[in-house]
């Protein structure tokens, strides 16, 4: 897509990689816009099923870097926007390249490895199942300079680890490994090559009802904020819609026929 960030759609898999190899993939302005863009874009394009987001190089993310922080203005924002500015719903754009990944409509499947930290490891975080080398270097790094994690890591976070585990390791900055990430909850497995394992997931999942595939995911996102009266609602309302749906007739026939099925959007 640009020096940032590439994309590549085969069979409705979009490898989405970070380009930034010899800087670790760090966060500069020109990569947040990138990935912004990068997800508007996915969210536009026809025929998608799966993302795979990785890193080139060392590398998934080694966070903000530093140096650009001169092109941030006062209020902490980019081109003269304020962090407390909405620009994209309910997020600002820093937020938007991790909460993005979360609200795409179709499953976002990170491979990890190097290192992922600060706003990479917020990054990671916003995608629903994240594969990682187990000898990864994670970090909730902001507090090594001062600041609170404010890239949607604590809206994403709330659903995946402990509170106590969380405040620990926010209130220290503490490293831990991709192994450690798997036992608290950040990650989903580790893996001694999460690309392969991530694009093998990705393919499967794209072989599924995208449809079925897409309700799920937002039931998903709907029962971390609302009732269990909300959620009971929304899994008849999704289900309604499903059932006797062309994707779901053709689910059922191909299992019968033992074939490939050939789902349409």
């Amino acid at each position: 897509m640009n020096d940032r960030v590439s994309v590549a759609i085969d069979a409705g898999v979009a490898e989405v990689r970070l380009t930034r190899g010899d800087k670790m993939n760090a966060l500069d302005p020109a990569m947040i816009d990138a990935l912004a863009g990068t997800i508007d874009k996915l969210r536009r394009t026809p025929g998608l099923r799966a993302v795979v987001l990785s890193g080139e190089g060392r590398a998934f993310c080694a966070g903000l870097d530093m140096a650009s922080m001169a092109a941030i203005g006062e209020g902490g924002g980019l081109g003269g926007a304020s962090l407390t500015d909405r620009t994209h719903g309910p997020a600002n754009i820093f937020q938007q390249v991790a909460w993005g990944w979360r609200t795409l409509e179709v499953p976002v499947i990170a491979a990890v490895h190097g290192a992922a930290f600060g706003g990479g490891f917020q990054i990671m975080s916003g995608a629903d199942i994240r594969i990682a080398h187990p000898d990864t270097r994670m970090a909730i790094m902001e507090m090594k300079w001062g600041l609170v994690p404010d890239m949607a890591g604590v809206a994403l976070w709330r659903t995946l680890v402990r509170d106590d585990v969380l405040r620990e390791l926010t209130y220290t900055n503490r490293e831990f490994s991709g192994a450690e990430a798997e036992r608290f909850g950040f990650v989903t497995r580790t893996s001694a090559a999460p690309y392969d394992e991530a694009l093998a997931l990705a393919r499967d999942i794209a072989g599924r009802n995208p449809h079925a595939v897409r309700a799920s995911k937002r039931l998903f996102n709907l029962a971390a904020e609302s009732d269990a009266a909300t959620i009971l609602m929304a899994e008849s309302e999704e289900q309604v819609r499903i059932v006797r749906s062309p994707n779901q007739v053709e689910a059922v026939t191909a299992n019968f026929e033992k074939r490939a099925p050939r789902f349409v959007d």
